[in-house]
């Protein structure tokens, strides 16, 4: 079983885009702290969200709040520079809000819940 749970801050404001074949993704980056037995670490997790999902991430986020994001690793092998190079990313299956404040201490009022279709393409853009 391939699945991950994430807890962190956003690093970067989501990027919302669509595909050539016309479905909408949001592109975001969450840190997340650990401790490696000695001090405080940061891991940094590149994420796509699709659909409704992906349009609220990007309507109700920005850089520095905290978020919960589930979902499954993903991996994309390419050549580069005469070598292959894997890129790990999540593609985002669900998430939610943890009540974090943004950079400014504020953070956006949540949507009422709503039932979100996820239309997940069969490649995935990073």
């Amino acid at each position: 079983m391939n699945s991950i749970t994430i807890h962190g801050r956003l690093t970067r404001d989501p990027e919302l885009k669509t595909s050539q074949a016309g479905t909408e993704f949001c592109k975001f980056s969450v840190a997340s702290d650990r401790y490696n037995g000695k001090e405080k670490v940061a891991d940094f997790f590149d994420c796509t969200a699709f659909g409704a999902k992906g349009v609220a991430i990007s309507k109700f986020f920005q850089r520095g709040q905290d978020i919960v994001v589930v979902g499954e690793m993903t991996s994309n092998r390419v050549e580069k520079d005469g070598g292959k190079v894997t890129y790990w990313g999540v593609a985002v299956r669900d998430f939610d809000f943890c009540g974090g404040g943004n950079s400014q201490g504020t953070a956006p009022a949540p949507a009422p819940a709503e039932p979100m279709a996820v239309d997940t393409p069969a490649e995935l853009p990073f």
